[in-house]
């Protein structure tokens, strides 16, 4: 048991932790550039947290649906570019956070609400950072808001990050 703390430590090196859910959208990335900004920028030292940047995969089932015949058939299809796609998000990521010697990259395949709150679980993370959509109460009920959900279910602090509308 020792060891396992130990070990626990010393990947940490006695950091907290904080998570940041990605996705393909603007709003995703502008939310990771936000924190790597705010967090993880320069100063020379040791950051305050460890990075786990964290993408949720869907199923192919789930992005195909309840299809009738021959659903079967596309299904391979279907996962092969989802696994593209979160590839590309990782990838991109990945670029973002050059500065971060040790961020951690994750693609688990499940609904985001679960996949962010269980990684927020299993990092024993501090903080979970997700980007807003800045969707209407009307909207957010209808499509069900990944940050709503996280901010009344994870067991951490939860920052949403949304980004400025442009001014003209």
């Amino acid at each position: 048991m020792a060891e396992e703390s130990s070990a626990a430590a010393a990947a940490g090196e006695g950091r907290m932790t904080m998570v940041v859910g990605v996705d393909e959208s603007e709003h995703s990335y502008y939310a990771l550039q936000w924190t790597l900004r705010h967090f993880f920028a320069g100063g020379g030292g040791q950051p305050q947290y460890r990075l786990a940047v964290v993408n949720a995969k869907p199923t192919a089932a789930s992005a195909v649906g309840l299809a009738g015949p021959g659903a079967a058939d596309v299904l391979p299809f279907v996962e092969a570019d989802l696994k593209k796609s979160s590839m590309r998000v990782i990838d991109k990521a990945k670029e973002l956070c050059a500065q971060v010697s040790d961020a951690l990259f994750e693609v688990i395949e499940g609904d985001a609400r679960n996949v962010l709150c269980e990684a927020v679980e299993r990092h024993q993370a501090e903080m979970l950072v997700v980007g807003s959509h800045g969707y209407g109460a009307i909207k957010r009920a209808v499509l069900g808001s990944v940050s709503d959900y996280c901010s009344h279910h994870a067991h951490c602090t939860v920052m949403i990050v949304k980004k400025p509308k442009h001014k003209h």
